[in-house]
């Protein structure tokens, strides 16, 4: 059975915590939504709770940074890239330390507090700042890769979690590396490039096609900063169109960083963005909020048929 993003976050901070000692995490009074809380009672030596207090939060964090520790920020995602963005520009991306933002609850999954708890920029905004790692867990296997890798790399990095469970989309022992994407499905007619949550409901309206006899290939670009022009290009190439989805606003987000690109390359192939079409969300269950903003598998569904059309 799948588990949540989120679970599968705190179980691989704790299992990894005890591996390194110079690991430390900070939290904004949401532990139990984040799940950091599960380290903060395995070691809390190493906890902080800093209250409701983004923007100190992350100045505690830089300031461990610059003292050698490996801090892992948290609080929901909306929270860390507007009130800590200030502190992210300075002490992560301007001074480079190697403080790492974990943005919980990304996209609608914070499905019932509604548009000011929905994070559907940050990830835009993030991938602005210079130096700034972004990357974006799609299942269990990414989500406890990204805190190891996070661990190992010293560099300031975001990294957005879902609260939700998600299928798992790679096989066992798949091997993941920083700055690429990877094919988990392949295709011929046309290419759907995915992030988080969305790989998963991608892989779902790729079955649902090859029933009308439409071939497609999935992208796991769990990396958006960098992001792997090469294997973008290749799909490009290779299918000839491309479907991009993702749970956040189309503006500035994955759709965005593909299209660049695809446009640096001069490669002329017709593209669909799945994704927020600049608005807000609102509250309500999840899966229906998916649905009704067009982020299910029936809506990448039809646009990669409209993207065919336009081959």
């Amino acid at each position: 059975m799948s588990k949540q993003i989120r679970e599968v976050y705190g179980e691989a901070l704790v299992k990894l915590g005890a591996e390194h000692q110079d690991v430390v995490v900070l939290d904004a009074d949401v532990s139990g939504s984040t799940k950091s809380g599960m380290f903060g009672k395995a070691y809390p030596d190493r906890f902080y709770n800093c209250g409701i207090s983004e923007y100190a939060m992350m100045g505690m964090a830089a300031g461990m940074a610059k003292s050698g520790k490996i801090p892992f920020v948290n609080t929901f995602a909306v929270f860390e890239t507007t009130l800590g963005l200030l502190a992210a520009r300075t002490f992560m991306s301007y001074s480079g330390l190697p403080v790492k933002m974990m943005g919980a609850y990304g996209g609608l999954s914070d499905a019932y507090d509604g548009a000011t708890h929905h994070s559907l920029e940050d990830i835009a905004v993030m991938r602005t700042l210079p130096g700034v790692r972004v990357m974006v867990a799609s299942d269990a296997a990414t989500a406890e890769w990204m805190v190891k890798a996070a661990i190992e790399t010293p560099e300031p990095m975001y990294i957005r979690l879902s609260r939700d469970a998600a299928p798992d989309c790679h096989p066992a022992g798949a091997k993941f590396t920083l700055g690429k994407g990877m094919m988990v499905k392949d295709g011929t007619d046309v290419t759907i490039i995915a992030c988080g949550l969305m790989v998963s409901t991608a892989m779902d309206a790729a079955q649902e096609l090859q029933s009308k006899g439409i071939s497609v290939r999935v992208v796991d670009m769990y990396n958006i900063k960098p992001i792997d022009a090469e294997l973008i290009i290749k799909c490009a190439q290779e299918t000839g169109a491309i479907v991009t989805a993702e749970e956040h606003s189309v503006i500035g987000g994955l759709g965005g960083a593909v299209s660049e690109v695809l446009a640096k390359a001069g490669a002329l192939v017709p593209v669909e963005m799945i994704g927020m079409q600049d608005t807000h969300g609102e509250s309500g269950p999840y899966k229906e909020l998916l649905r009704k903003y067009g982020l299910d598998a029936a809506a990448i569904g039809k646009a990669c048929e409209k993207v065919i059309s336009r081959k």
